[in-house]
């Protein structure tokens, strides 16, 4: 009976206030009179009609925006699943999913597909998108950092890590003597072209390295633990390294980057010496699940800070972002919180937008010379001796057996989503034009693919090794 009455009601408001409205909207048509309404005469059916709104609805920036990400997601994903099956990283899938919705395939074989989903006026907002994906994911490398696993192992650390950079270093700014004529943009000088290639050459995909150390169930070993290290010295200096580079080429010499260079110094150690103890002092104080809301806030507004200071003053939001994870409170459960909250939202949302960004920009196609792909060819051999090899010798010089040496040599040779990240930069600065930064994408890709491979060798011929030696 009851719900016999809530219908009747329905019925009797819905119908009276509907044929009031219809009245009302009836009676209004007579005020028209006298005015220029134009009426939209069409010749095409209401389905036609409907299509066609549905088009127009999805040219709208946010309906095109949602589209983009979703082919995105489900593409990355898709080859991610498809690389791991065959024993690599998730994240080199992901990458060649954004080269593959390029126009280095899509553009070339589906040039309409291609121009309807990433047409050049919306990649605007996708960078946009893409680039605060990138901030809070460097704010995640900065917090997995295991500073005190860098003080146990510190001095074997430092001379693998920065023989590992000064190496390749050298190896690209030599390599820049010949590319130079040929590939530098017209605009740009000797030595920010040959500093970007040095720093290109130098860069260790820290995140991609430190989850083939853990799927492979080697962490807690002797060798896992120095190669991690290794890594995070790696990454700490190369991205310094990157700050001052950035500073030098924005500001045109070092002497007039140098009042950007002591502001970062300044900034790290303001960081490091005033807002880390700072930090520790806030979080001995705070408990229960009310005051993680309130650190949550606190984070967030100093990697934002972070980030637009060093933006700022010349360098880059990215660092300003990985130094705030660096600085973040050793309380590891404080940090799981942190990267259980930002890992999943960065790496499955935002990175595969970045991914496309620098898909859309690596053309394959301009590669159109037997000569181009020599040059490629000569720059992938520079990164491996450069990493490979420089990184084994110096573990071979701190007494490290040479299978252990050769492991770490290869693991260092992972490049990955971090090179990627040096590359778009030179790429935005107008450092590197569009056939050297696809270049640089290929030798990256190529160096993180034999990664796998590689120590599965080394691994081979040292069981044989020990083997033939019982």
């Amino acid at each position: 009976m009851k719900n016999l009455r809530n219908i009747l009601f329905y019925i009797i408001v819905i119908g009276s206030f509907s044929v009031l409205i219809y009245a009302i909207v009836c009676a209004g048509e007579t005020l028209q009179t006298g005015r220029d309404i134009v009426t939209n005469a069409s010749e095409k059916t209401v389905f036609q009609e409907f299509v066609g709104s549905i088009l127009d609805n999805l040219h709208h920036s946010i309906g095109l925006l949602l589209l983009q990400m979703l082919v995105i997601i489900v593409a990355a994903r898709l080859f991610g699943w498809l690389f791991k099956k065959i024993g690599q990283p998730s994240v080199i899938g992901e990458i060649f999913a954004g080269i593959l919705l390029g126009p280095s395939l899509l553009g070339t074989c589906a040039p309409d597909v291609s121009q309807f989903v990433f047409p050049a006026i919306s990649l605007t907002n996708l960078n946009i998108l893409s680039q605060i994906g990138l901030i809070l994911f460097m704010f995640v490398v900065g917090m997995e950092l295991n500073l005190k696993a860098l003080r146990n192992n510190v001095h074997e650390a430092v001379v693998v890590s920065h023989a590992s950079i000064i190496i390749p270093f050298t190896l690209g700014v030599g390599l820049t003597w010949f590319v130079y004529p040929i590939l530098a943009p017209e605009h740009v000088k000797f030595s920010s072209f040959a500093l970007f290639m040095g720093i290109s050459m130098s860069i260790t995909a820290f995140p991609v390295l430190a989850r083939i150390v853990q799927e492979r169930g080697i962490q807690k070993t002797k060798l896992g633990a120095i190669v991690i290290t290794c890594a995070a010295a790696d990454d700490i200096t190369a991205w310094c390294l990157l700050a001052v580079v950035i500073a030098i080429v924005k500001a045109g010499t070092f002497v007039s980057a140098l009042y950007t260079i002591l502001f970062a110094v300044l900034f790290v150690l303001f960081m490091l010496k005033i807002l880390r103890p700072f930090l520790r002092k806030i979080v001995k104080r705070y408990h229960g699940e009310s005051d993680k809301k309130n650190l949550v806030v606190l984070f967030f507004i100093i990697l934002i800070l972070s980030a637009f200071f060093t933006e700022s003053i010349g360098i880059h939001a990215l660092f300003g972002a990985f130094m705030a994870g660096v600085i973040m409170p050793d309380n590891m459960n404080l940090r799981k919180m942190f990267v259980d909250k930002i890992e999943d939202i960065s790496q499955v949302l935002f990175l595969p937008l970045f991914f496309v960004i620098s898909g859309l920009r690596t053309q394959i196609g301009l590669l159109n010379d037997w000569q181009l792909w020599k040059i490629t060819a000569i720059i992938i051999l520079c990164a491996i001796i450069g990493k490979f090899v420089g990184s084994a010798f110096a573990a071979k010089f701190v007494r490290h057996n040479w299978r252990d040496s050769l492991s770490i040599g290869a693991l260092m040779n992972t490049r990955g989503l971090m090179e990627l990240v040096v590359l778009n930069i030179g790429y935005d600065l107008g450092v590197l034009g569009t056939e050297m930064f696809t270049m640089m994408v290929i030798m990256a890709l190529v160096t993180t693919f034999m990664t796998g491979p590689s120590l599965n060798l080394i691994e081979r011929l040292g069981k044989k090794k020990n083997t033939e030696s019982q």
